[in-house]
């Protein structure tokens, strides 16, 4: 999977636009992600996350990076064995795509806009 560009509320992934938050999980493409608390992150907004169990998890917190992870969320990642880069969107769908062209496969859960 390749993030093939990323601005202010849209993120093009393999060639298709989405314009609402979304998870990347392997190969699929999880549109319209919905945090319950908005503007932060919690353990329960990852349940995809969490079936799949990644190695790497790439969060984007959007273009101010606005989106909070609390430190509970941390702390279950942590204890998942799951690694968790949390970065602005712009810069985390760098990652993302640097960390799968070393031959990683991270999981991403990005945030598009504020």
């Amino acid at each position: 999977m390749h993030i093939d560009g990323c601005t202010f509320g849209c993120m093009i992934v393999d060639g298709d636009a989405y314009t609402k938050d979304l998870l990347l999980l392997g190969d699929e493409v999880l549109p319209n992600w919905r945090r319950e608390h908005g503007h932060s992150l919690y353990e329960y907004d990852l349940r995809d996350v969490f079936q799949v169990w990644p190695s790497v998890l790439i969060i984007g917190t959007g273009f101010n990076g606005r989106m909070l992870v609390p430190p509970e969320t941390w702390e279950a990642l942590w204890n998942a064995g799951i690694e968790a880069i949390i970065e602005r969107t712009e810069f985390a769908a760098k990652t993302f795509n640097l960390l799968t062209a070393e031959g990683r496969d991270p999981a991403g859960a990005f945030h598009l806009t504020c």
